[in-house]
C-alpha cells in the first residue's frame, strides 16, 4: 500500500499513521491512536520505576584508635545499613604519623569485616586512597541474588 493511501486510511479512522520501522525497505507503518500509546507506554515505565530499590551507599568513619564501645556502635550502624539493603563504604582516616602503621589499620578493617560477616560480605578489600583506607560492604541477600 502506498504512503498516500495509508495516511487517508488513517485519517478516515481519526488514529495516527506510525513508522514501526522506517529503516526497512519499504518502511513499516501502523494505523494506530499514538496519544493513548504513549500514555499507556508513560504508565508501563512509571509502574516498572515504582518496583524498582534503589541502592544507597552509606558511610562509616573510622578512626585508628577508636575504642570497643564506639567500634561496637559503628558496626551496629553498618549492620542495620546492611539490614535495609544498602552498601556500606567503611573507611579508616589516617591523621599525621598514623600513616607510618598501616597494618595497624588493616587488621581494624578485618575485625569490622568480621563483625558484621553475619549479614555483609566484602564487597571490595581494603585499599588505600590517599590518606584514607576504603573498604565496601555488600548484604549477602543482595549477593546471593546476582549469582
Amino acid at each position: 500500500m502506498s504512503a498516500k493511501d495509508a495516511l487517508h486510511l488513517a485519517a478516515e479512522k481519526s488514529l495516527d499513521l506510525v513508522k514501526i520501522a522506517p529503516q526497512a525497505v519499504p518502511p513499516v507503518c501502523r494505523i494506530m491512536d499514538y496519544g493513548k500509546y504513549r500514555f499507556e507506554q508513560a504508565k508501563r515505565e512509571k509502574e516498572a520505576k515504582k518496583n524498582q530499590k534503589v541502592i544507597e551507599i552509606k558511610e562509616v568513619r573510622l578512626s585508628l584508635n577508636i575504642d570497643t564501645n564506639d567500634f561496637n556502635t559503628k558496626v551496629n550502624h553498618a549492620l542495620r545499613f546492611l539490614g535495609d539493603g544498602n552498601k556500606v563504604k567503611v573507611s579508616l582516616r589516617y591523621r599525621g604519623r598514623e600513616m607510618a602503621h598501616q597494618q595497624l589499620g588493616e587488621g581494624l578493617m578485618e575485625r569490622f569485616a568480621n563483625a558484621c560477616a553475619d549479614s555483609g560480605t566484602v564487597d571490595k578489600l581494603p585499599k588505600m586512597e590517599g590518606r584514607s583506607m576504603i573498604m565496601f560492604l555488600t548484604p549477602k541477600s543482595l549477593k546471593q541474588g546476582r549469582e
